[in-house]
């Protein structure tokens, strides 16, 4: 597997992220291509004793998007951002897979308009595992919409059931609804709504 980093996103970017990168490729038997300004991705590599090579490349792209920007707008405007051009990288089928510690916003907005919407889902949401003694638990959606409907619930379900069994090899996920209460006549209108449609959905 063949990973897209956009190494100008997330905090003390890029040394933080190239430090990771480096040690990713040790670690794992999955390939980076760091995706950001060319020279300051190479600066960082030699300060530590690194270059680049088949397993750890590099991609350059002239724009960020900080964190304050508008997603939407930023990623029509900045064509050339990191994070643009690493998923395009997925898109093209350079890459299989795209990581992007910077503005959650600006990499929802770049997947949905560079990659499209998986036929049947209406809107994207972000999957955060939460480890336990007891395993791996799923949270969905942790941050890409603010006002979801029923059905974009449960589509998210559905879509957290497949991760969590291909990419944490759990056979027979469990889904749950977060509510005030354990009973299914309790919580809001969309609580309400939402856990009968669930139950009835075959994932």
């Amino acid at each position: 597997m063949k990973i897209a980093v956009d190494a100008m996103g997330g905090d003390y970017a890029p040394e933080e992220v190239v430090l990771g990168a480096i040690e990713a490729v040790k670690a794992y038997k999955y390939d980076v291509v760091l995706v950001g300004d060319e020279k300051k991705i190479r600066k960082v590599m030699a300060e530590h004793g690194s270059e680049e090579s088949e397993r750890l490349t590099i991609v350059h792209a002239a724009e960020v998007i900080e964190m304050d920007e508008h997603p939407a707008q930023a990623i029509r405007k900045k064509k050339d951002a990191s994070i643009v051009v690493a998923t395009r990288l997925v898109k093209e089928g350079v890459c299989d897979a795209v990581v992007a510690p910077g503005s959650t916003g600006a990499a929802v907005t770049a997947a949905l308009l560079g990659l499209g919407r998986i036929k049947g889902i209406e809107r994207p949401c972000i999957a955060t595992p939460i480890p336990s003694k007891k395993g791996v638990s799923v949270l969905l959606d942790s941050g890409a919409n603010s006002d979801s409907k029923p059905k974009h619930l449960v589509q998210a379900a559905i879509m957290g059931t497949h991760y969590a069994k291909y990419i944490f090899n759990i056979e027979s996920p469990k889904i749950g609804l977060l509510n005030i209460g354990a009973e299914a006549s309790k919580g809001n209108e969309l609580s309400q709504t939402t856990y009968p449609m669930l139950e009835a959905t075959k994932t």
